[in-house]
């Protein structure tokens, strides 16, 4: 009997999204960032999306892989600065601008997968870019903006993992990706 591979892209994506929206929340001005928002980037955005990286890569998918650990220790580092407090705005933007290029090169690689994904990566690009502005211009009008963006990439990653999920108890499509 063949070994059943369990799709671990759905808790990443749930991990990634769901903290993501929260985040945004605030960034968006209605909610504060307190121990709610930074639990779920420690445990749900950071050590489920490790724990998913890690499992997709027992299957040889080294773009899961790399997009589920490496955003997972993003959301490990940023509570960290968050919590060591100190961070001035420009090395907060310089710290942006760099997941931005990270997240452009794996926006280009998600070219090659579905629509679903792919906006995901192109909304997050956006995402730390508009946040990096925004710390180099002290904007709260950008960081607002930036609240919207992110909350439409964080809805889009929870509606990636809904369809994938769905779609693998029903073994149809539920919903297109």
């Amino acid at each position: 009997m063949p070994e059943e591979r369990v799709n671990a892209a759905p808790l990443g994506l749930m991990g990634f999204g769901m903290t993501t929206v929260l985040l945004n929340l605030h960034n968006l001005g209605l909610i504060n960032l307190n121990w709610m928002i930074l639990g779920m980037g420690i445990f749900y955005g950071g050590l489920a999306q490790i724990l998913a990286g890690i499992l997709e890569s027992r299957k040889g998918n080294t773009f899961a892989t790399v997009a589920f650990c490496s955003y997972g220790f993003f959301w490990l580092s940023f509570v960290a600065m968050v919590v060591a407090g100190g961070v001035d705005s420009s090395s907060l933007a310089a710290y942006l601008i760099m997941w931005g290029i990270f997240t452009s090169v794996m926006m280009v690689g998600s070219l090659r997968m579905g629509r679903a994904l792919q906006v995901i990566f192109i909304t997050l690009a956006v995402l730390y870019f508009l946040l990096a502005a925004a710390q180099l211009t002290g904007s709260e009008l950008l960081t607002r903006v930036a609240g919207v963006e992110g909350i439409l990439c964080g809805v889009s990653a929870i509606y990636l993992a809904s369809a994938e999920i769905l779609n693998g108890v029903y073994g149809r499509k539920v919903l297109p990706v």
